[in-house]
């Protein structure tokens, strides 16, 4: 078991505590929490070791999580890192993308693995699909989000788009050619509603659109390539899968046949992945423990969390162009 202490006891990091109380691949040694008064709270309800000084949390620990607000990953995950401890670090990594490419350079050199809290990735219904999305030619994304002010003190891409932004890179095997994107700031001093298209060096494009002042939740992606329609609903968890393939030459009374211009017949055929019921973030957590133990890459990289920022990053600076 890692011993691993969390940094943070707001509403994610209280969730982070419960989960990595609960797993079997950590010791949850304790948490450290800037505001005493929460913190003192926190220990108090559920029973958490709190520690005042974060060295001494640090220092009694393998693995340290970072919940904490944008602003202050950089330093928490350089202090750890250059304690030779493994860093799992919410999203966005960083708040710049300097500080994430310092990162990255800071764990290469003390030998320590770092994962990135894209929870989306881990996402069931994404689980479900990902392996039968090949090379997809154009992506559309809706992540809309009821009001909050939770959240408002980042753009609503740093907030919310992100997530998509992590899921469409991991899927298209291309690097990003050129972003187009808007945004309106409505409540927030910083945009509340965006969207963004980014083309890819193969020809991909994707649309994404993401507003934290809509009246309903929406998280739903839908990936077109040849052949195939594949719908990601994160938030129901569940999928859509179309598939075409050449028509039989005699076909059945109920097969859905479509023929085109060119005289082409192809048969649609659903299918129907089956979804794992999962903890999406304890999933992320554990997975994290694995890498850490089996020496492998972690499923969402230091590496691709920069990657995920420095897209994001790309999108706001568009809209003042």
């Amino acid at each position: 078991m890692l011993k691993v202490g969390v940094l943070g006891a707001g509403h994610l990091g209280k969730i982070h505590l419960r989960l990595l109380n609960q797993s079997d691949k950590y010791e949850l040694v304790g948490f450290y929490d800037p505001d005493e008064i929460n913190a003192k709270k926190v220990a108090a309800e559920f029973g958490y070791t709190h520690y005042d000084n974060i060295n001494n949390l640090m220092d009694a620990v393998d693995v340290v999580d970072i919940v904490t607000p944008t602003l202050s990953h950089f330093d928490c995950a350089k202090k750890a890192i250059e304690k030779g401890k493994h860093i799992f670090i919410e999203k966005p990594i960083t708040n710049t993308l300097e500080e994430a490419e310092q990162l990255l350079e800071l764990s290469k050199k003390h030998g320590v693995k770092g994962q990135v809290g894209h929870v989306e990735r881990f996402n069931p219904a994404f689980l479900a699909v990902k392996n039968k999305i090949e090379n997809p030619m154009f992506i559309e994304t809706h992540r809309l989000a009821e009001f909050n002010p939770r959240g408002t003190d980042v753009p609503v891409v740093l907030d919310l788009m992100i997530h998509d932004i992590d899921a469409i890179l991991s899927v298209v095997p291309s690097e990003v050619d050129k972003i187009n994107a808007s945004g309106v700031s409505v409540i927030s001093q910083s945009p509340d509603i965006a969207n963004a298209r980014i083309q890819f060096k193969n020809g991909c494009v994707a649309n994404l659109t993401a507003s934290r002042i809509s009246l309903k939740n929406m998280r739903k992606s839908r990936f077109f390539q040849r052949d195939a329609y594949i719908s990601v609903d994160f938030l129901e968890k569940k999928v859509e899968v179309v598939k075409m393939k050449d028509a039989p030459e005699k076909p059945g009374d109920f097969d859905m046949i479509l023929q085109n211009a060119e005289g082409e017949k192809k048969q649609i055929y659903f299918e129907n992945p089956e979804i794992d019921v999962n903890n999406a973030i304890l999933d992320e957590l554990e997975t994290f423990a694995d890498a850490i133990n089996n020496d492998t890459t972690p499923i969402v990289s230091l590496e691709q969390g920069t990657n995920a920022l420095r897209v994001a990053l790309q999108i706001i600076e568009s809209f003042d162009q």
